[in-house]
């Protein structure tokens, strides 16, 4: 049960890419920082925010190519002479949204941690960016919960817990382009059911209406405990137990909320139209269909979008004002942030993680040294880039990288990041826009899902004035094996960028039809982007795991010492799972009585 908890606190809102646009000037700019760490970080725009966690209007641009920055709270951890630091109770590879939630909540419990990144500055697939003037958030759109309290969502279950808060604009709607014409998602019930009836008919509403009722049970028990009440031990029984009076009531329920979500939607809808929304919205929620979602991550997903009152929220000041709180929390709570400190090895000795081999990738001193963890090493990276540290010739790895090499991995993404005059455009466009090809080929078929973001719809200050920042990709279904091996200085691959990258230019003139002629700067992503800049694997989403097949593993690893956290661990893919694996990670190093002093801090009684 505690497993199904995990799994159904962590619901994701939309999709998550992994991504850092790639051209040749941005290529040679960043040459020579040593690109070969665990992400690409080159975060270039961040939200001014004052100790408290409030927002400023100003902005902290950190200069990557020349090394000059504007000094922030908490700088000095992130610039001094790294080889300083030799020991701690924990290291964390990686400052992704995963690594730094468990290292605030470490640094918050007590411990001494320190988090290390190979690049310029936190914030790993949830970084953004600065060109131009031009402010892109390369990963996370959609977010929901970060603006409401108490909330389910992990993130903010975090970030109330060390004392730090992201400042959102809240909206309801987004635009999609369906075979069947115009449709309408919403975070409003009564809304969603009448554009089920007004495109899909009479009986898709029906069947919906069914649905939700049959989804409703499931869903109260999957709420019912915060994610910060779960841990992965025996410990759980304590820390869940205050949650029982909640649970109880549902406690039937919780037996089917691991299966495919496409188990209960058999069971009611027969509509061709409405299972085919339902693979959508599974599709860009998880990456699979629902025959591979779990029914934990759907039926939340739709409790918190449509509870009265439910919204989305974007964060003011982009997706790194997200990464920028975070970070505050970890400083301010004593842990060290080294930027710049590229992983070369995870140390093992006697058959247990001890620590980690880094080197420095800026500055004069570029000799490796060694950084000594006491209690735990801890992974963000992926598990397929985990492996790559491990030494292979121990005996505890072998099992580790065994079944890091038979993980089935998700496909990659093109990304099309533009900015463009905004003059003349109207005034109520909407931020966020879904384009479905074609259902005969297959929800999930290379190319037939494009997103698109238009984030400054809500936050003007993003791009230079009378512009907008877009961000249109594909919705990790762009295969790898099309650009393996490719030359990123050949012009086979600037023409392939070109042609991959045109559905997306289709996609945006359904929302903007002039766009082309609007381009006041252009920046394309591949999978080979991916793979390059935030060290993913053949630049996957994260991995494949199938519900009722397969499970993602817990934070403990077959190696004593190394525990991990991020997409490849339960609860998985998207935002808020990753929170979850770094707070449940941070909680497996804590006794029992810690944790429950910190559940008695956060508005998550009982």
């Amino acid at each position: 049960m505690a497993m199904q908890a995990v799994a159904a606190s962590c619901q994701s809102v939309g999709r998550h890419p992994q991504f850092s646009c790639e051209n040749e000037a941005h290529r040679k700019e960043l040459a020579h920082s040593g690109h070969h760490g665990l992400k690409f970080v080159q975060f270039c725009s961040a939200r001014g925010r004052s100790s408290n966690g409030s927002s400023g209007r100003s902005r902290t641009i950190r200069a990557a190519a020349s090394g000059t920055e504007v000094p922030t709270a908490g700088t000095s951890s992130r610039t001094s002479d790294r080889s300083e630091i030799t020991k701690a109770d924990v290291v964390v590879i990686g400052a992704g949204i995963g690594g730094l939630c468990c290292a605030a909540l470490l640094a918050k419990y007590g411990y001494k941690v320190v988090v290390c990144e190979s690049h310029d500055i936190a914030g790993g697939a949830g970084h953004a960016f600065e060109r131009q003037g031009f402010q892109f958030d390369s990963g996370p759109s959609f977010h929901a919960g970060l603006s409401i309290k108490p909330s389910i969502n992990p993130l903010k279950q975090v970030l109330d817990a060390i004392g730090e808060k992201v400042e959102c604009v809240q909206y309801k709607n987004w635009i999609g382009y369906l075979p069947e014409g115009m449709f309408t998602f919403t975070a409003d019930k009564k809304s969603y059911e009448a554009e089920i009836r007004r495109v899909g008919g009479a009986r898709a509403a029906s069947e919906w209406r069914e649905l939700e009722e049959k989804m409703e049970p499931l869903a109260m028990a999957a709420m019912a405990l915060p994610a910060a009440a779960l841990r992965p031990d025996p410990g759980v029984v304590f820390t869940v137990g205050r949650f029982l009076p909640k649970i109880l009531p549902y406690l039937p329920a919780t037996k089917d909320l691991l299966a495919p979500f496409s188990d209960i939607v058999n069971q009611v809808v027969k509509d061709p139209f409405l299972k085919r929304l339902i693979d959508l919205e599974c599709f860009v929620l998880s990456g699979l269909l629902a025959d591979s979602t779990i029914t934990a991550e759907m039926v939340t997903m739709f409790k918190e979008r449509h509870r009265e009152g439910g919204s989305i929220d974007y964060p003011l000041g982009g997706g790194g004002s997200i990464i920028e709180a975070l970070v505050r929390g970890l400083e301010k709570h004593g842990g060290r942030l080294l930027l710049n400190t590229h992983v070369d090895e995870i140390i093992l000795e006697g058959g247990r993680a001890v620590g980690i081999r880094v080197r420095p990738t800026r500055g004069t001193k570029k000799n490796s040294y060694t950084i000594r963890a006491s209690k735990a090493v801890v992974s963000n990276a992926s598990t397929w880039d985990t492996a790559k540290l491990l030494p292979k010739d121990s005996l505890p790895t072998w099992s580790y990288i065994d079944r890091a090499n038979v993980t089935e991995k998700t496909d990659s993404f093109v990304h099309l990041h533009l900015g463009i005059d905004a003059t003349g455009l109207p005034s109520d466009l909407e931020c966020h826009h879904l384009v479905l090809n074609d259902w005969k080929v297959g929800v999930g078929a290379p190319q037939n899902v494009c997103l698109v973001s238009i984030p400054t719809v809500f936050d003007p200050s993003l791009a230079p004035t009378g512009c907008h920042v877009v961000h249109a990709y594909t919705a990790g279904n762009e295969p790898y094996s099309i650009w393996k091996g490719m030359d990123r200085k050949s012009p086979e691959y600037a023409a392939l960028k070109e042609e991959r990258s045109q559905v997306l230019w289709q996609t945006l003139e359904k929302v903007i039809p002039d766009i082309r002629d609007r381009v006041k700067l252009k920046l394309v992503g591949t999978p080979l982007t991916h793979e390059r800049y935030l060290r993913r694997t053949e630049g996957t989403y994260g991995p494949a795991i199938r519900a009722g097949k397969q499970s993602f593993p817990g934070p403990s690893s077959e190696i004593p010492g190394l525990l991990c956290c991020g997409d490849s661990t339960m609860p998985g893919i998207g935002v808020p799972a990753v929170a979850a694996s770094g707070m449940i990670t941070a909680n497996s190093l804590v006794p029992v009585w810690q944790q429950w002093g910190l559940l008695d801090s956060l508005d998550v009684a009982a």
